[in-house]
């Protein structure tokens, strides 16, 4: 696995939203603000880089999962989200992070992630204002899928692209290039900017992609509801997952309820950590000064699951609310909130 937090050096101001007070960081509701941080430098060409193929999409084991779409850019290069800005992570003034970041080089081809009907390119999808370029989201393109969720459209979107390879209401599939890696918008360095949205292609319906973007073949992903004694969201705590087979760590922080930021209908979850080989892993998390651990499994193909409540500590039996069809759903094409 390659640690992207290596060297910290370039400074990059994503598309983000700042909070409208600073006061409360666990009440975060973002605004149109962009708010500027510092992106971990990519270290050296890692040994353990090297990863299998990823899943055909769609791709889901059981009915719970949902791993629609392919990665937008390619294998032959870091196509991973950066693990220091997960989807619901809070920086610095309470900024919350509505997507994830994939550290590509400046030009690197973007590719549709399934296959739909573009619905914006260019400047302004953050506004919602055609060729605005105030907007943080700089140049993206965002496509309306051919199939949806609980009867819901599913769109993507692909922000800070130094130029675009699409045209409105063209059609795409899987892996079409769409545009370049770029530095437009609230950034000061290159990077792709991926969300998924459900129900309608607006900044307060995104989703954790990490649990839509098809793993690598044989690795999983570990999504939790970590929460109080008094059964409440407990925000920005830390989870730290350790491999028993190589001892190697992987952090992830929950994220807050409101705003933008959304659980997925089925896990409900605060906390998403994708990309695992697939083993025996240990939990930690600290509460009332104390380390809370268990293990869970990490099952190829599929989303293992935890929840863990304050003093009462860990389960890993999953949600038991109905299942859901995880058959993407055919819809036709209506008009879209683009013009």
């Amino acid at each position: 696995m390659e640690n992207l937090s290596a060297s910290p050096t370039p400074v990059i101001q994503l598309g983000l939203a700042e909070q409208a007070s600073a006061e409360s960081v666990a009440g975060v509701t973002p605004s149109p603000a962009p708010f500027q941080f510092v992106l971990p430098q990519p270290g050296a060409e890692p040994i353990s880089g090297w990863r299998p193929p990823l899943y055909s999409i769609p791709w889901a084991k059981t009915s719970n999962d949902h791993f629609y779409f392919a990665r937008p850019i390619a294998a032959d290069q870091v196509n991973w989200p950066i693990a220091d800005y997960r989807y619901g992570g809070v920086f610095f003034a309470g900024v919350v992070h509505t997507g994830v970041d994939i550290d590509a080089d400046l030009g690197a081809p973007i590719m549709a992630a399934a296959p739909g009907k573009v619905v914006w390119v260019g400047w302004g999808l953050f506004t919602e204002t055609p060729g605005n370029v105030e907007d943080p989201y700089g140049i993206a393109v965002a496509i309306e899928h051919d199939f949806g969720y609980k009867d819901q459209r599913l769109y993507t979107v692909y922000a800070h692209m130094n130029a675009t390879n699409a045209t409105l209401s063209q059609r795409v599939e899987t892996g079409d290039v769409i545009g370049y890696v770029g530095a437009t918008g609230a950034t000061t360095g290159p990077h792709v900017h991926f969300e998924v949205r459900l129900g309608r292609n607006s900044f307060q319906n995104t989703y954790n992609p990490e649990l839509w973007l098809a793993p690598p073949q044989g690795w999983g992903v570990l999504a939790g509801h970590v929460l109080d004694d008094k059964g409440k969201i407990l925000p920005y705590a830390e989870v730290r997952l350790i491999s028993q087979e190589t001892k190697e760590s992987f952090v992830a922080k929950t994220y807050g309820s409101g705003g933008a930021i959304n659980p997925d209908p089925y896990y409900n979850e605060n906390v998403v950590i994708g990309d695992l080989p697939a083993g025996v892993y240990k939990i930690n998390i600290e509460w009332d000064k104390k380390v809370k651990q268990t293990w869970v499994t990490i099952l190829p193909g599929q989303v293992s699951y935890f929840t863990f409540r304050g003093a009462e500590g860990f389960q890993t039996a999953l949600p038991i609310y109905p299942t859901l069809n995880f058959v993407p759903e055919a819809l036709p094409f209506t008009p879209t909130l683009i013009p």
